[in-house]
């Protein structure tokens, strides 16, 4: 099944949400949505329901998919929607692809939690997919999850959740100084959490103090691998969130960093240096326990 959206016309749908929708529900095949360059001011949900889908942009920096709420924002009930309803773009549903777009909360500093992609779902694909945002701006929610040649932006804690999430080849850009990269809540006893492999990290002018993360469960998992690490990173590396205790029970693991950030006679002493033989076994099969989202 194939679908075509732009705003402008000549195409099956000028709205993305409105082309989802239009998936039968007895549908069991997989949709390919083809989305024109633009920008869709819409808050979009894939539902759990809805069968495998391919969501093809042209270009990330012209194909734009755009809300602003946060989690000050008042809900149909009158309600503040709180952090987990604040997503611009949110995957419930398994086998979801995304390529070659932007997805943006506007919601603008100082706002609080406000997310840009919501994904709670398993085998999960990102590729060449910009998300943009500042404190909150991408949620891992569960399952298995594989963002390849991504560039993700934030402030704090801008990448946060308990699924098992592979960052292939990404960029990770700071925003502000004295802020957090990952806040992980890997579950107790997987094996994975959230690792990095031949990664970028970049501020902006001026930004730093800049931490890797800081678990926001006891059990947080965190590997960066081959990261080359610019000046915003704090020389510490990582923050025990004023819950010294979390000190014994987080993985924080880093080899082979580079850049003036990567200091690792500097880190804190709980967390570790990979030998090279530790740092092999990160491979995406093995991190995914046998599901590689290229198909091999």
């Amino acid at each position: 099944m194939f679908i075509t959206v732009s705003g402008e016309g000549k195409a099956d749908y000028a709205s993305l949400q409105a082309a989802i929708d239009s998936i039968p529900a007895s549908c069991e095949e997989t949709v390919t949505i083809r989305i024109r360059p633009g920008i869709y001011e819409e808050k979009i949900t894939i539902p759990a329901s809805a069968p495998p889908i391919l969501l093809l942009g042209e270009d990330n920096e012209r194909t734009i998919i755009s809300w602003s709420d946060n989690a000050h924002t008042l809900g149909a009930d009158g309600e503040p929607l709180g952090t987990f309803r604040s997503g611009t773009f949110n995957v419930l549903a398994p086998q979801f692809t995304a390529e070659n777009l932007t997805i943006r909360n506007a919601s603008g500093p100082g706002t609080g939690q406000a997310v840009a992609a919501f994904v709670d779902a398993d085998r999960a694909v990102f590729r060449r997919v910009r998300l943009l945002g500042d404190q909150d701006t991408l949620y891992t929610g569960q399952g298995k999850q594989y963002y390849a040649e991504c560039y993700i932006e934030g402030d704090v804690d801008y990448i946060f959740g308990a699924a098992t999430a592979v960052f292939d080849r990404c960029t990770l850009h700071n925003k502000r100084s004295r802020g957090y990269i990952t806040a992980a809540s890997t579950p107790e006893g997987a094996a994975y959490g959230y690792v990095f492999l031949d990664c970028a990290i970049t501020g902006g002018e001026g930004v730093k103090d800049v931490y890797l993360g800081r678990p926001w469960r006891p059990f947080a998992h965190v590997a960066f691998i081959r990261t080359a690490i610019d000046a915003s990173i704090t020389p510490e590396g990582w923050h025990n969130w004023g819950q010294p205790d979390r000190e014994q029970t987080s993985r924080y693991e880093e080899f082979g960093g580079t850049g003036a950030g990567a200091a690792a006679e500097q880190r804190v002493q709980w967390s570790r240096q990979l030998a090279s033989e530790e740092a092999g076994k990160y491979r995406i099969i093995t991190i995914f326990d046998g599901w590689h989202p290229e198909g091999y």
